[in-house]
């Protein structure tokens, strides 16, 4: 058997340590953050786009209500990813979030329920000041 100095299974432990520690730390390092988790925000975003496309798809949205309401589902996406971007979503930016949700659920219901369609044409003005005058010499 070889006779093995004491400090040699100390030094071999103390690099083994230190080299753990480097390979922990550099991994550490390398992982980003996951940001905030906002699973309702989520949900309620995606349902929301749902209740959009279905609307432009069934006509009950004009085009330019399709334009305003996604313009709008931009914006709480833009304020979705501002208040994650510190990785952590307070109990005020949700309640933002919350209430911009609310506002474009009823934005959303109340241009899909109007009078105004995608298929509509327009009726030309008629009638006593509308400027449209009866043919001279009409029957």
């Amino acid at each position: 058997m070889r006779y093995v100095p004491a400090s040699i299974p100390a030094l071999t432990a103390a690099v083994s340590a230190a080299l753990l520690s480097l390979v922990v730390a550099t991994a550490s390092a390398q992982t980003p953050s996951a940001p905030a988790a906002t699973p309702g925000v989520d949900n309620r975003q995606q349902r929301q786009e749902q209740r959009i496309d279905n609307g432009r798809a069934s006509g009950a949205l004009t085009p330019r209500e399709n334009r305003r309401l996604e313009r709008q589902q931009t914006r709480i996406e833009r304020s979705e990813d501002a208040a994650r971007a510190d990785g952590k979503v307070t109990a005020a930016e949700r309640r933002q979030l919350h209430h911009q949700q609310h506002r474009a659920s009823k934005n959303i219901r109340h241009q899909k329920h109007d009078a105004q369609t995608a298929g509509a044409q327009r009726m030309p003005p008629s009638g006593p000041g509308s400027g449209v005058h009866a043919a001279p010499g009409g029957n």
